[in-house]
């Protein structure tokens, strides 16, 4: 479980985050919703190790890491996957699985053994020789959540993951996410798709104003009538 306790952060006066308190379960799709400037993305990179809380703590299965680097995060067992394309744009697919294996495997066939067991899993293999460059936003997605999953993590953290992707491409990536969970992990999702985002979540927190004004399932929220004032508008529709 990944737990934030009393998490705060202010730049100067401005206060971004008042003592946030949240939990992410494993074996569940967890997101994290709100409008921009609300704070969202700082809550994330605290999670994410990419910057730290004035107070409060950050707790990974019941072990401090709010001081750790997002290095040493990902040793722990949570990793972080970025907005912006984090693939290697002149390597193959089969050489950037390749990469992410080499930091947690030194044996050249147990590389191979699970390079070919990732690619067959995530089916990608029909894309092995392709240069990242040359990916479209759904498969190159569909590479850099294969790559993550190749550094054997409990959690995984995907920030905007339905950007710049095709709705077909999305439907498949919404699949493939659900499916992770029945390998055990959990997952943390911020995306400004909500129609996406809560389509799989098993609970979403809303935050706005540097609070958590919501918290529950998608149905819950999608009918919280402080979310749809603040966030969602009247307009939207389920």
């Amino acid at each position: 479980m990944i737990e934030t306790i009393k998490i705060s952060k202010s730049y100067g006066r401005n206060s971004i985050l008042k003592e946030i308190s949240i939990s992410i379960k494993l074996d569940e799709i967890t997101g994290l919703l709100g409008p921009n400037g609300a704070g969202k993305t700082t809550l994330f990179y605290i999670l994410a190790g990419l910057t730290k809380p004035s107070n409060g703590l950050v707790l990974l299965n019941n072990t401090e890491i709010t001081n750790l680097s997002l290095s040493s995060r990902a040793d722990a067992g949570l990793v972080y996957l970025p907005q912006e394309p984090s693939i290697f744009r002149n390597l193959s697919v089969e050489d950037n699985l390749k990469s992410s294996l080499e930091t947690k495997f030194s044996s050249k066939l147990e590389i191979k053994r699970r390079m070919n067991e990732i690619m067959e899993e995530f089916k990608i293999s029909s894309l092995a020789k392709q240069k990242g460059r040359e990916l479209s936003g759904g498969q190159r997605r569909r590479v850099e959540i294969a790559r993550s999953v190749a550094l054997n993590p409990t959690f995984i953290m995907l920030d905007e993951p339905f950007a710049g992707i095709d709705p077909l491409a999305i439907d498949d990536l919404k699949e493939l996410i659900q499916k992770l969970t029945e390998k055990g992990l959990g997952i943390l999702i911020s995306d400004h798709n909500v129609k996406a985002t809560t389509d799989i979540c098993k609970k979403i927190f809303v935050i706005s104003s540097g609070n958590i004004i919501a918290e529950g399932s998608s149905k819950k929220i999608l009918n919280d009538e402080t979310v749809r004032k603040v966030y969602l508008g009247d307009s939207f529709e389920n």
